[in-house]
C-alpha cells in the first residue's frame, strides 16, 4: 500500500494499516512456509520491495517506513537460515510501469542518444516484463540483493 502526504497528515491507523500490509504480510507468510523449509533443508524466498526499502523520499514517511522494515526482516532472515540451506532474496524496484509507452514524435533534430536512454529510464519506470526477467535471474543465479532501479547502476 502507498501514500504520498506530509508526515503531520497521516493518522496513526493509516501508519498501522501500512504496516500491517506491508511489512507484517511478508513477514507472516514467510514465518507460515519456514518451518516446511527448515525441516527439509532447502527453499528460496523472494522479497519484491520498493527501492523505498533502501532510500526513503520525503512525503512517503509510513510508506517508506514499512518498505525499511520489511527489509531489515528479510536481511535479518537471510543470515539466520542460510544454516539450512535456505536462500533469502530481496528484489528492490522502483515504481513499475504498466501503460503502454508514450507514441512516438517525429522530431526534425536528432536526438542526443545518452540524454534520451537517461529521460526514457528516468520517466517510465521498470517494465513488468523486466521485473519479469530479474526474478528469474535472481532465483537461478540464487542472488541475494538486486536493486533494479535505473539509472542506478547494478
Amino acid at each position: 500500500m502507498k501514500l504520498k502526504a506530509p508526515v503531520q497528515s497521516v493518522s496513526l491507523e493509516m501508519d498501522r494499516s501500512i504496516m500491517d500490509i506491508n511489512y507484517f504480510g511478508p513477514s507472516t507468510l514467510t514465518k507460515g512456509i519456514l518451518p516446511a523449509m527448515i525441516s527439509r533443508r532447502s527453499g528460496h524466498i523472494v522479497l519484491l520491495n520498493s527501492i523505498q526499502g533502501r532510500l526513503a523520499v520525503p512525503f512517503r514517511s509510513s510508506y517508506a517506513a514499512s518498505k525499511h522494515a520489511v527489509q531489515a526482516f528479510f536481511d535479518c532472515l537471510r543470515a539466520e537460515v542460510e544454516e539450512y540451506g535456505i536462500i533469502v532474496s530481496t528484489i528492490s524496484h522502483t515504481f513499475i510501469n504498466n501503460s503502454d509507452p508514450p507514441p512516438v514524435v517525429e522530431v526534425t533534430q536528432k536526438p542526443n542518444a545518452v540524454v534520451e536512454y537517461i529521460q526514457s529510464h528516468l520517466t517510465h519506470g521498470v517494465k513488468p516484463s523486466a521485473l519479469a526477467n530479474e526474478i528469474v535471474q535472481t532465483v537461478n543465479r540464487k542472488r541475494k540483493e538486486v536493486l533494479l532501479a535505473p539509472p542506478i547502476p547494478r
